[in-house]
């Protein structure tokens, strides 16, 4: 069975919170980030231990032809309980963690995954296909009582490059590759898969596949869709596999039909790929704005040009004050190119040039060469990775820590960034009593829209933690409605966006999909709950 450790490193995962257990923060960097927030705990909630979680014997015994894919161990049934986001770690922590999966499954190809299906759904057992476990939006955990049990599909046992095409630049990838295992296949042959979200260390292609993931990258290809050639998945109904194609006209998609159905129509299994080389040229600036909305304008002026950055991250002033990028009140511009066959200094002394045309401060430059990070990009690049880690540190100490996307159209994104700040922010205070830290930055632009990301952070109250950011999510939830922004654009839909999902989709789609499932799963055990009910 693959180790609850990293098997490139050999550091052991956290089976309650971000990432590896070695990069928490300890009880004194806990206190501190406490004291960034006015009403939290005096000292931090204890690290959760998985012997004093409520956890039942299984009550399903798979036959003996399957049992050798199958474990009860405690810690393999605690790591695959929940997600990853703040409401999942806050039950951890408060030892609420919800329904327990009595068993996990490592199958090793795509006759095992059949044949636990075939078991599943003649016993009435529940299947959550489960990648890395990254999930933030209650997508890999089980929900109600229709089942009388429940199985975590893990495919990390499936993990290989299974067959590269250089002359189409494209690979056969089987879903459960972590991030830098399937990197490390591609690295010999100077191939990229060039998707790289910010859990990519602990996500799978699957799972971006299953959620549609939205990658590091912040123009042009910002979904893992952009690289999809065909998919092999294994459904209840039977395998279905589409053919590699670089493009077709042929009626409504079979690989899109499964990018984003997040398990609850089939698992898949393998994908073909596309691939490009390895950049070797770089180069990245940062620019500041004393206005935020000014700063829009600059980053739209961006987007509409044909300059296609691979970052162009917009921190509003919160943003680039936690990040490090800037301790002045400025709002900092994130721009970064790159290019495997030729030098990107002069689009990115063009990009610079339009930002400070539209009031942003900053040197432009040289146009003849690749540009090395400034300090500013180098602090942000930091505190990017770091940043789930200092959410469960300050999880520790009571604070409820929100983070949401979404996605809307330009003439929208200032009035939609205000309403959020103003509406989540009193919606928040008034359900704790303390003020409200809201912060904002763009994470992808497009020539026609932006990607806002929020985060809010506020002291909770000891024992109510989950029920506060309930809160914080349903008026997150309405403010989106409202303005017609989708209720994610690149986390998935899970269990936690259901609500604005089931708004923002069309009545005639729901009614295929449901029709799709009843097909795919006729005996509903895949993943219920996500996308329908």
């Amino acid at each position: 069975m693959p180790a609850a450790t990293d098997p490139r490193t050999s550091r052991a995962r956290s089976w309650w919170g971000w990432g590896y257990a070695d990069a928490h923060a300890d009880d004194a960097e806990c206190v501190a980030l406490g004291a960034l927030l006015p009403g939290t705990l005096a000292r931090p909630l204890p690290i959760p231990r998985i012997a004093d979680l409520p956890m039942g014997r299984p009550v399903a015994t798979p036959p003996p032809s399957l049992a050798h894919l199958v474990t009860a161990d405690p810690r393999a049934r605690a790591a695959h309980a929940m997600g990853k986001a703040y409401r999942d770690v806050i039950r951890a922590l408060r030892g609420r963690p919800g329904r327990i999966p009595d068993l996990v499954a490592h199958p090793a190809g795509d006759q095992d995954v059949a044949d636990l299906l075939d078991w599943a759904g003649e016993h009435g057992v529940a299947v959550i296909p489960f990648g890395g476990g990254s999930s933030v939006a209650g997508g890999v955990e089980y929900r109600g009582d229709t089942h009388h049990a429940v199985l975590s599909l893990d495919l990390t046992g499936m993990d290989r490059v299974l067959e590269i095409d250089p002359t189409s630049r494209s690979a056969r990838i089987q879903a459960g590759a972590l991030g830098p295992v399937l990197e490390d296949q591609l690295r010999p042959h100077g191939l990229t898969l060039r998707h790289f979200p910010q859990s990519f260390e602990f996500s799978t292609l699957g799972g971006w596949l299953a959620t549609r993931a939205g990658g590091h990258y912040a123009t042009v290809h910002t979904h893992i869709d952009d690289f999809v050639q065909s998919l092999r998945v294994i459904t209840p109904a039977g395998a279905n596999t589409s053919w590699r194609l670089p493009a077709s006209g042929a009626g409504p998609s079979p690989d899109r039909f499964f990018l984003g159905s997040e398990g609850t129509l089939g698992v898949i299994t393998e994908a073909w790929m596309r691939l490009q080389e390895r950049p070797r040229h770089k180069a990245s600036a940062s620019v500041t704005f004393a206005d935020f909305h000014q700063a829009l304008d600059a980053v739209r002026a961006i987007a509409q040009s044909d300059l296609a950055p691979a970052n162009c991250r917009l921190l509003d002033p919160g943003e680039a004050l936690l990040s490090g990028a800037s301790h002045d009140g400025s709002t900092v511009l994130v721009l970064g190119f790159e290019s495997a066959t030729t030098p990107v200094g002069h689009r990115l002394t063009a990009a610079v040039d339009l930002a400070r045309a539209h009031g942003g401060r900053g040197e432009t430059p040289a146009a003849d060469r690749d540009a090395p990070a400034d300090a500013a990009v180098g602090a942000w690049r930091s505190a990017f990775l770091r940043m789930p880690y200092l959410r469960d540190g300050l999880a520790r100490m009571g604070a409820v820590v929100e983070t949401f996307e979404t996605a809307a159209t330009w003439e929208k994104i200032p009035r939609l960034i205000d309403a959020v700040r103003t509406e989540v922010g009193a919606a928040a205070s008034k359900a704790t009593g303390h003020p409200a830290t809201i912060n904002c930055r763009l994470t992808h632009v497009y020539p026609d829209g932006a990607a806002p990301y929020f985060t809010v952070a506020l002291a909770g109250r000891p024992g109510s933690e989950v029920e506060i950011w309930d809160d914080i999510k349903a008026a997150a939830t309405d403010v989106l409605h409202r303005h017609h922004a989708t209720i994610t654009h690149h986390h998935a839909v899970g269990r936690d966006h259901r609500p604005g999902y089931d708004l923002q989709r069309p009545e005639p789609f729901a009614l295929a999909l449901r029709a799709a499932k009843n097909a795919l799963d006729p005996h509903h055990i895949l993943n219920p709950g996500v996308l329908l009910d």
